[in-house]
């Protein structure tokens, strides 16, 4: 085929078809004023502009200085003189008016401690308030959970060690106490935080609460501490088993004594010093929405440190941060729940269809566990005592995309005689001393006394009795606690047994993890966290044989 392109590179005969004549050139006819192409206009300054070349006079307008002197200064309104601050105030809808102010990590730690200890309010829910309202940056609010945990935990044995630099004046006011327990607990368990720091911070905090006349005393207190580390005089095991435990491990006189009642001085012991290195946050699949292998890409995606946990379905994340900000967890795919506290679920064995009851639900992890085993079929009935904590219920159950949950405000210790024999199964996770999270919770440990778990007890009886006649025969009932101690678990199930005759135990064994299983006793599964590595749960499954 022909070429058709020219020497120039376009395309020949292309004129002719397009029928196009050769351009003609046009003579150039400048109009107007405009000179010819190549010529010079002359140019005719207007008005009060200079000709090319001169110079235009400057001449001052109203107060404006001459070149290079300076102007006064006057300030006008609310504004300041050179070299002032003007303190900024977000003004109507801005974006700084909305912001939470940045507040020191140490002031928010101390306001969270003196919630727990003033108000007797929950650390973790004090916790999270506080740290909603301070606007802190990632960094600062992982120190001040330290910082406030720590303290906590750790209580009695700074309180001991405080004490003994006081000169006889332990009456202290409640802030200043609060300051020196957590600049203690900075000079003798925080590495990171130099001794002199860790003071003048102190001291500073004590300025900050409108405390300055007894900064010299803070200031002396925890001075003399570093000086005398190692003249504190410890309680002797031999003489006082119950005081050395009680200030060695930092835990109220009441509760070591019922741990020594149920497992003795040496299992006391063992129970009160563990403390785990690494403090991992557990999470479970929702299978109804995830998989394992999903998960786990998601996690390695957004370089997280994770581990399969004892029960299939579950990981342990070291060093998560904050997963609920993970668009998985708010999408539904995990939820945080201890692996206790899925053990105690799964145990209800639910299947599609049934009808089953948490009769104590909130904030709703084994009620979710529930639902899925039940593959969001048949009806689980969600039950609390405060409406507040029944919207925590509804609301895992929305993360999660759950359907068949019906959370409810009611008392699961009041007898129901409509509902006589209509339950497949109900799980009875009961209000307990809560001696088998303080790891987790330590502000717990100091509200454990004998007259208090007493109280919890009959509160246990009275749900268990209330929830039985409610299961059909051949159903399920599945009892378990957050607690350690036997008088909660092992011996309210043998007291149940002799009031109801018509339920017998039906051992987890075979479906246990086989670490777990060679524990399982008559009259239950009593985890614990120094031997096991989870939370202390107690899990009983009873069932129904008559009417």
């Amino acid at each position: 085929m022909s070429d058709n392109r020219g020497r120039d590179g376009g395309y020949r005969g292309a004129g002719k078809r397009m029928g196009k004549k050769p351009a003609e050139k046009r003579d150039f006819k400048p109009r107007g004023d405009k000179p010819a192409f190549g010529e010079k206009r002359e140019f005719t300054p207007r008005g009060d502009r200079p000709a090319f070349g001169e110079k235009r006079d400057f001449k001052l307008r109203g107060d404006r200085p001459a070149f290079g002197e300076k102007r006064e200064f006057t300030p006008r309104g609310d504004r300041p003189a050179p070299g002032g601050r003007r303190d900024f105030r977000p003004r109507g809808d801005s974006p700084a008016a909305k912001k939470p102010l940045n507040l020191a990590p140490r002031r928010v730690a101390l306001e969270t401690l003196l919630d727990v200890s003033r108000s007797d309010a929950y650390a973790s829910l004090a916790l999270d308030k506080r740290l909603a309202a301070a606007g802190l940056y990632h960094r600062d609010r992982a120190f001040v959970t330290q910082l406030v945990y720590g303290t906590l935990e750790n209580r009695l044995t700074l309180d001991w060690r405080i004490d003994q630099f006081l000169d006889g004046e332990k009456e202290l006011d409640a802030t200043v106490r609060e300051i020196l327990r957590m600049g203690a607990y900075q000079l003798f368990y925080l590495d990171r935080v130099p001794d002199m720091a860790a003071v003048d911070e102190s001291v500073s905090l004590t300025r900050a609460m409108g405390l300055e006349p007894l900064t010299g005393l803070v200031n002396a207190v925890l001075r003399s501490m570093i000086r005398g580390k190692e003249s504190v005089v410890w309680p002797k095991p031999q003489e006082d088993p119950v005081k050395y435990l009680s200030v060695m491990f930092s835990a109220p006189a009441d509760l070591v004594r019922l741990l020594i009642d149920a497992y003795g001085e040496h299992g006391a012991l063992e129970i009160l010093r563990y403390r785990p290195k690494d403090r991992d946050v557990t999470v479970r699949v929702n299978y109804l929405r995830c998989d394992d292998a999903r998960l786990r890409s998601l996690f390695a995606d957004d370089e997280l440190e994770f581990a399969p946990g004892i029960l299939p379905g579950t990981y342990k994340v070291r060093h998560a941060g904050d997963l609920t900000r993970m668009r998985a967890f708010q999408n539904g795919l995990f939820t945080i729940q201890g692996e206790s506290s899925v053990l105690a679920a799964r145990m209800v064995g639910a299947r599609p269809g049934q009808t089953v009851l948490d009769a104590c639900a909130a904030p709703g992890g084994k009620t979710a566990v529930l639902s899925e085993m039940m593959n969001d079929t048949g009806r689980v009935y969600a039950w609390d005592t405060h409406a507040h904590r029944v919207e925590l219920i509804r609301g895992t159950a929305n993360r999660l995309k759950l359907e068949n949950v019906r959370p409810a405000v009611k008392d699961a210790s009041v007898e129901r005689p409509d509902m006589a024999m209509t339950l497949d199964a109900a799980l009875v996770d009961a209000p307990c001393s809560g001696t088998g999270v303080m790891l987790e919770k330590p502000d717990v440990k100091y509200r454990v006394t004998g007259e208090g778990v007493s109280r919890l007890m009959a509160v246990q009886r009275d749900i268990l009795d209330a929830v039985a006649p409610m299961v059909r025969v051949g159903g399920t009932l599945v009892y378990s606690t957050c607690s350690i101690l036997p008088c909660e678990n092992a011996q309210q199930v043998k007291a149940f047994l002799a009031r109801h005759p018509e339920y017998e135990i039906l051992p987890m064994a075979g479906e246990l993890p086989q670490a777990l299983a060679a524990h399982e006793e008559a009259y239950g599964l009593q985890m614990l966290p120094h031997r096991d590595g989870t939370d202390g749960f107690f899990v009983c499954r009873l069932r129904r044989v008559k009417a």
